[in-house]
Order: C-alpha cells, then structure tokens, then sequence
C-alpha cells in the first residue's frame, strides 16, 4: 500500500479492502493512521488488476452506480521469493492512502499542531515501512520524539469526516492570533473527562468530555461536507451536525458489500475466456493478429478456438463497451437463480466452479427437510458499491429488504468500474419441506411469537429513524432458518476443522405471496480466495449420516445455554435495542462474517423446546 508520496507504509490483504479497510475507511498502521484514498487515484494498470466476470452482480452494481462498466480486483503485485526492494517501480503499485488526522500530538511537550503547520517532519524508513513515522524535531523537551495522531474526530451521518475542529473548540468562537495548543491529560484512564486542550496564547484551557453527548453536540459546528478520502467538500454541501468520534471507532466506516453465488446459468466458455483476457485482446482489430499471438503462445486457454470463431467474441465483446446496455431500473434479484439452480439444477450447468451433489436427508428429518444438495465446489463474487458512517444499514442491503441508503461515494467522478473480489469453496445447501414449515407458520403460539418480533423490528426501526418502520420484516420463516442455520454452523465448526468465522450462512426465505417464492433453505459454505478453494471437510459433513449426527448434535445443544434461564427468558425486544428472542453469545450468536444479518432475528425456542417455553419448537 502507498501513499500519496511515493513510499509504501503498510500492506495488507486485498479481501480486506471490501469489509475492513476500503475507500474511505481509516487504516491504524505501527506509526501512521491513514485513510484509503477514492478509486480516482487507484492503478488500473492490467499488468496488476483483472477483470472479474459475474453478469448478474454486475447488474446489481449498476443499479446502484449506473456508470460503472466493469468489476476490478485490486492492484497486486505477485510474489516473487525475493527481498522487497523499495526503490523498484513495483513497490509503488498498490492503493493509495493519505495521511489521516492532519493533526498530531507530541507525546513529550504535549503539542496539537496539524501537518501543516512544517512543525513535524516526516522520517521515511523504505527498508521498514512500519518504522515511518512523523517527528517533532524542535520538542522543548530536547529530544526528538515520534508525533501520534489525534485521537478525536468529527463526522456525520452523510458521509463526510473531518479533523476534530480544535480552534473552534477550545476558543469557542473567538479568534486567537498564532494560537498554539497543546493537549494535556490528567489521570491515568484516558476518558475525555481527564484530558483538557488548553492554547499556551490566551491560555484558555476546555476538558474534551464538552465534545461528547447528545446536548454538547448541539454546540459543535456544522459540518463542512468534507470528503478526505477524495481531497475535496461536497459540493452539495451538508447541513447536519457533526459528531465526536475517537480514532478506531468501529461506526468510524461501514461498506454496503453485493455479493452473488455465481451461478452458470448458461455454459459460454469461450465469451467467459475472451473477458478474462480482454486486457490483452481488446487491441485485436484483425483475425491475422491472432495468428501472431498464437505463434507467440500467448493465447493460453484460448488456443483451443480457431481465429474465425475467436475474433467473432472479442468483436461481440467490443461491441458491449461501444453501446453499453443502460442499467437496470429495478434492483436485480440475485438469490432467485440461485434458489432455482440450487433446487432444481442439472448437469448440464456444472463447470469449474460449480459442482453439486444431491442426496437424501438424514433418516430421521425426511419429513422435514427435502433435499440436501453438497457444493462441491462453489464461487463467490463481492462487489464495494459505497459506504457509510455512523450507522450501519447492515441487512437493508438485502434484495428482500430493499432501502434507500445514502451512501458515501468512492470516487469524485461516477465510477465507470468498483473494486470486487472473488473467493472458492465448497458449502451444504438444505431445502425445508414447504408443507411442513407452512403447518408450523399456522401454529398459534407462532403466530403469537411473530407479533412480538414485528413488534420489536418496528421498535428497531423506529428508533434508528428508518422509514417506514413496519416494513422489511423478514417473518417467522425467515427467523426459523436463520436460527437453525446459526446452531449448524456452530457445530459444523467443531467437526469440520474450519473456523467458526470461516463458514457463512446465505439464507433463502421467502413466502408463496412473494414474488420469488416461496423459497425455504440455506447454504452454509466456505471460501479461500486462492484458485483451489477449500478442500471437502465441509461437504464430507453433508453426507446423510454424518449430517443427520451434527443436526441431532446441534439441536441437543441448543436446548439448554450457559446463560440460562436468562437467555431463554429473553423476548423479543419492546425497547428497541436488540431485535432478537432466545439467543445470546453462548449459543446462537456467530461472528460478524458469519451472519448476514447482524445476529438478528434469532430465538432458538423455535427450533427446540427451552427451560421457558415448549409449544414453539419446530424439530418435536
């Protein structure tokens, strides 16, 4: 990873930039706090980027961002085994990251200056980039101390972050001529309370606990719109309040990810290969070129086709990019193909990246469950369309559950592609019986208990100021798959030797009124974003027998929880503060990549019968 001086400070893994560290977000390094740039400044140079080819996220990208024409991984540089030298030009191809808070405190004299002020001095360390650092070379404390960025920040619900408006802050309001600031703390705890700015000028001093609080955010400034990640403002301005945030807060980014199992819903190998190669073949205005190429062993996979044929494709490709299909005016569906393949696909649409088994349930679930399809091998592609701050708009994401987010934008023009990724692995996908899950929907007391989670989700809503609050709520069909899935992950997880964090859930649950539907299962699976993907410790626990044990396993522990009874006592939420019944950390809860929907909409009184209640339990 660069910045924008030419000097690598930091690297990390490119799936980080999609979940954890993408445009926008803050990156902590050794000695630096940075933000990623916007992908105005990103390299698209083919030698270190590829297209990455899935029609139907694609689509669903462009119904967010209509300009965008294509799916880009990172830049990546490959490993070569040999010692890292800074000085080659392929040290300097990476992301693009700028400095981030501009202000710094010296942890010696205690002073709050920005970068700009020419009172730290950058110390570059190309041989070890997690030894550069800012230094404050005139410290009265007659020593040259390393400089730490600040620790406060400012942002808003839009989007937009700043630098913690110290001037303003500590003056209130008034001017100060050549204010110098310094930040002092007074105990040992850290909290705002104990740590006061104070300008050696007009020695007006002010305790940072003034910054946090509902009452004292009234107090701040308005926000200015500012977009650092992107080097500019808003030009549409910002008319919110801006809020306190200390460096490292997690609501500090949250990135809205699309991802698609990608499914061949049509086997065309050869437009397939003319994509992944386009950098190379996007230049062949003639059949006779490919006759160089070809004798130059340049044509890899692509060997196979003669040239008529082959020409015929990059020309159909080259059309595609001349007069680009308008974007969709509605948000693509993307899990009804993949229900549809996944319950009733054939052969025929096997490839390499896609292979399933069907076998029989387990024995004593054959009335509950219809069929349960191995994935031999499967392939996931995501897609970084945006991000927020402050909230997270986390599951509104889903297709089902569409809401207009106002998202923060990548780049300072519309961009015409988006940073995507794609991983391989094998999962366990596992087709309710509807008939069977329809009588259980029936039930009285389930009925009883889904007016209680409507209830709750409108709650939840409410308080979050998501309009309208009552809708969006995924039903009791939905609650029950997503609980079973979150106590089969858990055990899958100790027989499978995968990582609880490394198994996902994607759960298909729709009703028969629902455009779609109805759809009843869930896929639990796991990627590598290596070529081969995973090695079958997942599927191998799919066959009948040893699914039907880890089912019976994973049932028998649900009944009871370590926090019992008041786990099992816990309803869903009336105060708007979490939207789950019976589930806590020490049973249904899993990690952030894990679920789909936060941990929410979980209660595992519907699975099986609990200390608190008996009459909801669909597995008797």
């Amino acid at each position: 990873m660069s910045a924008n001086y030419p000097l690598v400070v930091g690297d990390i893994r490119p799936s980080q930039l999609l979940y954890t560290y993408g445009v926008g977000a803050l990156l902590d390094l050794p000695k630096l706090s940075v933000i990623v740039s916007g992908l105005d400044d990103w390299p698209t140079d083919p030698a270190y980027t590829k297209p990455i080819v899935e029609d139907r996220l694609l689509s669903a990208v462009r119904f967010e961002l209509p300009d965008v024409q294509q799916l880009l991984s990172p830049p990546v540089v490959l490993e070569t085994g040999l010692p890292a030298d800074p000085f080659d030009a392929t040290s300097r191809i990476g992301v693009p990251v700028a400095s981030f808070p501009r202000w710094m405190v010296c942890p010696l004299c205690r002073l709050l200056a920005p970068l700009s002020s020419g009172l730290f001095k950058l110390k570059e360390e190309p041989f070890h980039p997690d030894r550069t650092a800012y230094r404050h070379e005139n410290c009265q404390k007659g020593k040259v101390p390393e400089v730490v960025p600040a620790r406060f920040l400012v942002a808003c619900e839009a989007g937009h972050l700043d630098d913690f408006p110290w001037h303003d802050f500590v003056h209130q309001g008034e001017t100060c001529e050549n204010a110098l600031l310094r930040l002092n703390e007074y105990g040992a705890s850290g909290e705002a309370r104990d740590l006061e700015v104070k300008c050696d000028t007009c020695g007006k001093p002010r305790r940072m606990s003034d910054a946090f609080g509902t009452e004292n955010r009234k107090k701040l400034p308005r926000c200015r719109g500012r977009r650092p990640h992107l080097r500019d403002y808003d030009p549409e301005g910002c008319d919110l309040t801006v809020r306190t945030l200390t460096l490292g807060a997690s609501n500090t980014w949250f990135p809205m990810v699309l991802s698609t199992i990608s499914i061949p819903v049509k086997v065309d190998r050869l437009a397939e290969l003319v994509e992944q190669n386009w950098a190379k073949l996007k230049d062949v205005t003639h059949p006779s070129v490919l006759g160089f190429l070809r004798s130059q062993g340049q044509l890899g996979e692509l060997k196979d086709f003669d040239d008529e044929k082959l020409f015929t494709a990059i020309e159909a490709r080259r059309n595609i990019d001349a007069g680009a299909a308008p974007p969709p005016s509605s948000a693509p569906d993307l899990r009804e193909p993949e229900w549809r393949v996944l319950t009733t696909g054939g052969n025929d649409l096997f490839s390499d990246d896609f292979r399933l088994i069907r076998v029989a349930p387990p024995e004593n679930y054959k009335g509950l469950f219809d069929q349960i399809v191995l994935a031999e091998r499967l392939r996931e592609v995501k897609a970084l369309v945006g991000f927020t701050r402050m909230d997270s708009f986390g599951e509104l994401t889903d297709p089902d559950l569409r809401q207009e987010i106002r998202l923060a934008p990548l780049a300072r023009q519309d961009p015409t592609w988006v940073p995507a990724g794609e991983v391989r692995g094998e999962g366990i996908f596992i087709q309710f019986n509807e008939k069977t899950l329809q009588h259980w929907l029936r039930r009285a007391s389930v009925e009883t208990r889904a007016t209680g989670f409507l209830e709750s989700h409108v709650k939840w809503r409410s308080t979050r100021n998501i309009e309208p609050p009552e809708e969006g709520f995924p039903g009791m069909r939905y609650a029950l798959i997503h609980s079973f899935a979150h106590a089969l992950m858990r055990q899958l997880a100790l027989e499978s030797g995968y990582s609880a964090a490394s198994i996902r859930e994607r759960i298909y649950a729709r009703p028969p009124e629902v455009e779609g539907g109805p759809m009843a299962g869930l896929l639990l699976y796991t990627s590598a974003p290596d070529s081969e993907g995973t090695l079958g410790g997942l599927v191998g626990q799919g066959k009948p027998e040893a699914l039907g044990r880890h089912i019976a396993s994973a049932l028998e522990a649900a009944r009871l929880c370590a926090s019992d009874p008041l786990c099992a006592e816990h309803p869903p939420s009336r105060t708007g503060r979490t939207l789950h019944a019976a589930a806590c950390h020490a049973c249904l809860f899993a990690p952030e990549t894990s679920c789909e929907r936060g941990n929410k909409y979980l209660d595992r009184s519907l699975l099986v019968h609990t200390v608190e209640i008996e009459d909801l339990s669909f597995f008797e």
